[in-house]
């Protein structure tokens, strides 16, 4: 296969999935036939594009070839009956849906459709990532901390729901938006954070999902300008993103933030992701996108690491944690802490983290231990807790610069 057709069957999954997988689903109703179907499409692109060549229009190629699929399943099955019936009176993928929304982007419209308010919190946010952005099972369960197994059993109940109370799949109305843009929010930032440091993997860096989270906000806080959280989230991926080409050196290993070379930071980013957070700030109505977008804010305007103001990263994440008790801001917290009283009183609060077992499994929390106790000198304990972080990291890149602090202290 050559390197034009796997880029482009890449490509068209990237920009295509969400739309294949939501046209079925309005039509069947069936989540999970909707994304067999979708991943049948891609499958028979990759044999038949080397030999037919590239589609004109990728998306309308899959769209019908998922549509036949589904057509082809449901006339084996007596109850699809009706459904075959919708199938077949479907307009052609090329035709545009008229939209009464007013999201001016067809990938947001998307995500708006998905967060239905009929669902718990968690259950909107992981199918969504599920369906419309493509990410793994997997991928979703670490990033709500809870094993494959249960986050599959979520995405299970989620659509049983939906199946069994016939929750319509249908772009919201305005007057509906205000009521799925939490979870909405809870989407693009759980996207930007998978592209911006990968779960798992060989890359840590994943740009195509965060530029894509970028892009999306933007247009979320245009659309919504009074939305302090939109503007918040969205300062916080920018100045986050500011520093993506620093984070890595050239051989691809970790550079830890400490160590990262400022002058290459984007200056124009870090600019406007202060600009928006200020303007988020002036409405009085703090959030918790908020709050970490004015702790990126400290570390990204911060002319060197000794200038960070460590006090006050230590009191913003006691006051985000109090907005959202997670036990990662926690963690977070003592990280912050350690660095503005000394180690000692970082490991007072991160063994209060481990007493609690919530973060069991969680590399970042060893890792974290292992560095207050390097910093105190004390080797042998570090080198403990650095091997479990290195048995915990699902990454190349951490696991490699993990290993390498072993090799320091031991």
């Amino acid at each position: 296969m050559s390197a034009e057709v796997q880029a482009a069957v890449a490509a068209a999954f990237r920009e295509e999935w969400g739309q294949v997988v939501a046209t079925l689903i309005r039509v069947t109703g069936d989540w999970d036939l909707a994304e067999e179907c979708a991943q049948e499409a891609f499958s028979t692109a990759l044999r038949r594009w080397p030999r037919d060549g590239i589609p004109r229009k990728p998306g309308a190629w899959l769209t019908t070839t998922a549509r036949n699929r589904a057509t082809d399943v449901l006339r084996r099955e007596a109850v699809g009956a009706a459904k075959l019936r919708e199938l077949a009176a479907l307009p052609p993928p090329e035709a545009v849906e008229p939209d009464e929304s007013g999201v001016p982007d067809d990938r947001l419209r998307l995500i708006f459709t998905c967060c239905h308010p009929a669902l718990p919190f968690e259950a909107r946010v992981a199918l969504t990532l599920r369906t419309l952005a493509g990410l793994s099972t997997a991928e979703i369960g670490r990033a709500f901390l809870v094993p494959e197994a249960t986050m599959s059993q979520r995405l299970v109940r989620a659509k049983r729901k939906i199946r069994h109370a016939g929750i319509p799949y249908r772009v919201p109305p305005p007057h509906l938006l205000p009521s799925r843009t939490n979870a909405v929010l809870g989407v693009l930032y759980l996207l930007f954070n998978e592209g911006y440091s990968a779960s798992a993997g060989a890359e840590l860096v994943r740009r195509n999902l965060s530029a894509e989270a970028i892009r999306l906000t933007r247009v979320l806080a245009g659309l919504m300008p009074d939305e302090p959280e939109a503007l918040g989230l969205l300062a916080l991926m920018l100045l986050h993103d500011a520093r993506r080409e620093t984070r890595l050196d050239e051989a691809g290993e970790l550079v830890l933030l400490e160590d990262q070379d400022r002058s290459r930071w984007d200056a124009g980013a870090i600019e406007e992701g202060t600009r928006l957070l200020e303007s988020a700030l002036r409405r009085r109505q703090p959030g918790p996108y908020q709050l970490q977008a004015a702790i990126a804010a400290c570390h990204a305007t911060a002319s060197k690491a000794e200038d960070t103001d460590w006090a006050q990263i230590a009191a913003l994440y006691e006051r985000l944690a109090r907005v959202v008790p997670s036990p990662v801001v926690r963690l977070n917290q003592a990280v912050a802490v350690g660095m503005a009283e000394g180690p000692e009183a970082g490991l007072l609060l991160l063994d209060e983290l481990a007493d609690g077992g919530q973060l069991a499994g969680y590399h970042l929390l060893p890792a974290a231990r292992a560095d207050l106790l390097r910093r105190l000198g004390r080797a042998g304990e570090a080198a403990v807790a650095y091997r479990e972080a290195l048995a915990l990291a699902a990454t190349d890149a951490e696991r490699r610069y993990l290993a390498m602090r072993l090799a320091e202290v031991s």
